[in-house]
């Protein structure tokens, strides 16, 4: 009986450290293979990089009623000679010349994609970024299914690595939006700074680990929040299982951040130092 009971137990202890550290190993993949990088070293005045990124342009909104207007113009976006991209919000003076989705546009700004260029399926991203501050000032560095021209958006999937808006100076959110639970209807969280400490104060690492079955947001190295298939409302899809592409960009307004007050002042800048990308 004590040999059937001791051979039992030498069973159990095998499978317990193998199934142990098999989660172990699932739950600390290392991501070494840099797959796609933009340090932003170029000159003083500098364009981005043609061959990484394309300027959206357009002013109907982009799905937030948004009141800026994006352009393609080294205006809003360019090199500062000092290792940094910088993504600029204007606010214009008359004559407005430009239509926007609610009349002649009041602001100007950049959104770049790199759709077409690059895209990925699973791995760690990751930008560093000083973003600006005020009311009605809205950061984001995002990601969005490369299939979304065929299926649409939500279906598509899309990814927040990071969002601010202007009145919650030390929040940073993680978010993912999918068909059923998208818009203010996305699974995630935020990370928050303490003692009165704000996020456009200095440069912060903002990264995403993904992978089959989870997605994992950290700011700084801390993780804050993980999403899984388990967090889906009943009955919906998981759809993160194809190639995403990436998205920065500074808006302006909008019903979750509001529009700007007599306290935001123009332009408006945000700053990233770094965007890479790592496979396993």
């Amino acid at each position: 009986m004590r040999q059937k009971i001791y051979i039992r137990l030498i069973v159990f202890s095998f499978f317990f450290v193998f199934f142990y550290d098999s989660a172990q190993a699932q739950a600390q993949i290392v991501y070494r293979k840099t797959v796609f990088k933009d340090e932003f070293n170029k000159p003083e005045g500098a364009p981005v990089d043609a061959s990484k990124w394309t300027a959206e342009i357009g002013g109907g909104g982009w799905g937030n009623q948004e009141l800026q207007y994006y352009t393609d113009s080294i205006e809003n976006a360019y090199h500062d000679g000092q290792g940094s991209l910088v993504i600029k919000a204007i606010k214009l003076a008359p004559p407005l010349n430009l239509t926007c989705w609610y009349g002649q546009c009041q602001y100007i700004s950049a959104r770049l994609i790199t759709k077409g260029k690059f895209d990925q399926k699973y791995g760690k991203f990751e930008a560093r970024i000083k973003i600006p501050r005020g009311q009605g000032i809205w950061s984001a560095f995002w990601m969005l299914g490369n299939n979304i021209d065929k299926v649409g958006w939500a279906m598509c999937g899309e990814i927040d690595v990071l969002e601010n808006i202007g009145r919650e100076p030390s929040r940073a959110y993680g978010t993912v939006h999918g068909p059923g639970y998208s818009g203010a209807n996305g699974i995630g969280g935020f990370y928050a700074l303490t003692n009165n400490q704000k996020l456009a104060d200095d440069f912060h690492v903002y990264a995403t680990e993904w992978s089959e079955d989870k997605i994992a947001f950290y700011v700084d190295g801390n993780l804050y929040k993980t999403v899984t298939p388990q967090n889906l409302p009943p009955g919906k899809v998981w759809v993160y299982d194809h190639s995403f592409f990436m998205i920065l960009n500074l808006a302006v307004g909008g019903p979750w951040g509001g529009a700007p007050d007599a306290t935001t002042v123009f332009p408006q800048m945000m700053l990233i130092d770094y965007v890479r990308v790592y496979s396993r």
